[in-house]
């Protein structure tokens, strides 16, 4: 089933367009690579399904602003930016294969939801509310799932 693309426009562009400013830290750039994120969906709203789509997103809108980020090659100006600028010319295996390792065991049973408000909100820094409001769940909800997360981490920490 094919998505609808301006209706997810509608709904999650200014949730794209918060990740591309986070990651990008330049208003131009963050237009044109959610622009980006759009055009690459529409290109591919016939092999994609509505399942998750604030996911779909996210993760698209990651990649598009880490390829800019790979491709201009810049100097970071400060700590934060050197790290996604690392992440981003990661060409080592080993540590690629470790991270995503990593990932899988902290998000491997979790919904697909709850990754996505992990992200928004440890990542994107954006509040309770704002996170509840994206994914439709009540701001309890959505500390629930954080909660839970939080000892699941804790959890693997310990062994």
């Amino acid at each position: 089933m094919a998505v609808d693309v301006q209706a997810l426009y509608t709904q999650f562009g200014p949730l794209v367009l918060r990740r591309c400013r986070k990651l990008l830290r330049d208003e131009d750039q963050a237009l044109d690579a959610m622009q980006d994120v759009f055009v690459l969906l529409l290109r591919n709203e016939a092999r994609l399904d509505d399942g998750a789509p604030s996911s779909l997103l996210l993760r698209m809108a990651t990649n598009v602003c880490l390829n800019r980020i790979r491709g201009a090659g810049r100097r970071p100006e400060d700590p934060e930016e050197e790290t996604l600028q690392q992440i981003a010319c990661a060409d080592d295996a080993e540590s690629r294969s470790l991270a995503r390792s990593v990932l899988g065991r902290i998000f491997g049973r979790e919904l697909e939801s709850t990754q996505a408000i992990a992200v928004m909100h440890l990542v994107d820094g954006m509040t309770l509310e704002e996170v509840a409001r994206e994914v439709g769940l009540s701001v309890s909800g959505v500390r629930k799932r954080l909660r839970t997360l939080k000892a699941n981490v804790a959890a693997l920490q310990e062994v």
